[in-house]
């Protein structure tokens, strides 16, 4: 008898979920998981101001689209086939840079994982449980297909090298195999969902560099070929067998036949990839956040920002050209939403504002890239790449910073891993905060307080939805 293939062996992982059950501990994870992207949607949706804005502007596309109404759009009401309720919620769920991140293979899961399964369970009606089960697979996948892309002599991600955005690609595989589980398909099904969702999932990083606002569509469209995928494979659309390994495979195509096997393999079920992602304290990308933290420590030590006289940021060499580069772009960024790709903006942000858990929404608000005493202290921004960041990358984000004052005084601080990353967990309470003060905005506060018990809970898709509507 043949060995199983790649994908037959992670379909068989993602079924033995659903009938077998999640350990108690993956369990918890991922109720946490649903919650942080139910307030990062309805954070999203609430702070979109206009019609050209990615989620109002995917929303008024689909609506377009018509279509039976089979799931919901988060914050707002509207039901609408569920691929394109997928689209609209996981645009809205990457749409503030709030995601969280795995490490080292530098991916969000869960932002195109939760809203494809959130459709597919209120579409069909599934459990609590099978909505659990789900997400987990799908997570659990996506994160171990961006492990396979690691490649330590490199320090980084293949796809990253590439311009690929590994969230969106490996998040489409996922997707699909959480909404192939909550269908009911079996193994054979199931791979075939994720062989259909390889000829799908796409995205290219340039937008992190210079600006354009197609990056925070990439998980909603995953999240919306995942649906689909998994729709085509219950209605009998079949994928190939070695989609994964094969001589014109996923892996060949994307990464020139490089993978790590025992990555995406080895331990299913006993080594969890999926409670190895940590979650963002600060809604900018997750590179800037190790800066933030130092420039929010020397604010805390008693740094006035009018005796900054210049700044230096170290980060891990490979960041660079995502936070650092082109120098002229991260200093003036284009918008609210590029400042939150600038090392050199944060730095500023975090030294003049703070919010939340450090620093929240209303530090990025429309027109805070204008601000001119924001400008002039990210002017006085140098990035370079420091050794020691550069080594703890990409398992932690590090970072130093030091400030000379107009005095002459060096100050500086260093972070060895961001707060919220490995050596510094976001813990349950932090989470729930975060949650809360998101879904603030969208939410009278004992709804959102409902909503956090009913995540956590054993609340049904259709319950959750229907409590984010604000109603």
């Amino acid at each position: 008898m043949a060995e199983p293939t790649a994908v037959r062996l992670l379909a068989e992982f993602a079924a033995g979920l659903r009938d077998g059950g999640v350990p108690e501990h993956v369990d918890t994870d991922v109720r946490g998981r649903i919650l942080d992207v139910l307030g990062n949607c309805l954070a999203g949706r609430a702070e979109e101001r206009s019609a050209s804005d990615p989620g109002n502007a995917v929303l008024a596309t689909v609506l377009g689209w018509g279509g039976a109404p089979q799931a919901t759009v988060i914050g707002s009401g509207a039901r609408l086939p569920s691929p394109n309720a997928a689209l609209v919620n996981g645009t809205y769920a990457h749409a503030l840079d709030f995601d969280d991140t795995h490490l080292p293979s530098v991916l969000h899961p869960s932002a195109s994982v939760v809203p494809a399964a959130l459709a597919v369970a209120e579409e069909l009606g599934s459990t609590d449980t099978g909505l659990v089960a789900a997400v987990t697979a799908g997570i659990e996948i996506c994160d171990r297909l961006g492990m396979a892309s690691y490649e330590p002599e490199l320090r980084n991600s293949r796809f990253f090298e590439n311009g690929q955005h590994a969230t969106s690609i490996c998040g489409t595989l996922g997707a699909a195999a959480a909404a192939a589980l909550l269908h009911g398909l079996d193994a054979e099904g199931i791979a075939s969902a994720i062989g259909i969702a390889a000829s799908m999932g796409s995205g290219v990083l340039e937008a992190n560099r210079t600006g354009g606002t197609v990056k925070r569509v990439h998980c909603g469209w995953a999240a919306h070929s995942g649906v689909t995928a998994a729709a085509l494979a219950a209605a009998g659309v079949t994928g190939p067998p070695t989609v994964l390994e094969g001589r014109f495979g996923f892996f060949q195509a994307w990464l020139g036949g490089r993978y790590d096997s025992a990555a995406l393999l080895d331990g299913l079920g006993t080594r969890w990839e999926t409670v190895r992602t940590v979650y963002k304290p600060y809604p900018s990308n997750h590179f800037t956040h190790p800066a933030i933290d130092c420039a929010l420590a020397l604010r805390a030590r008693g740094l006035d920002p009018a005796d900054v006289a210049e700044i230096e940021l170290g980060l891990a060499a490979p960041v660079l050209r995502t936070v650092a580069e082109p120098r002229e772009e991260k200093i003036r960024p284009r918008s609210a939403y590029h400042g939150k790709f600038s090392g050199p903006f944060t730095v500023a942000t975090a030294l003049l504002g703070g919010g939340g858990l450090g620093l929240h929404l209303d530090d990025f608000a429309e027109g805070s890239h204008e601000d001119p005493a924001r400008l002039a202290l990210a002017a006085r921004v140098r990035c370079f790449a420091d050794d020691r960041a550069s080594e703890l990358f990409p398992a932690s984000f590090a970072a130093v910073l030091r400030v000379t004052t107009v005095q002459g005084a060096v100050l500086e601080h260093r972070v060895d891993s961001s707060r919220g990353g490995p050596g510094h967990p976001l813990s349950p309470a932090d989470l729930r905060t975060k949650f809360l003060l998101n879904a603030a905005r969208a939410l009278p506060e004992e709804r959102a307080r409902a909503l956090a018990e009913a995540v956590t809970g054993s609340g049904s898709a259709s319950a959750l939805l229907a409590l984010t509507t604000g109603e």
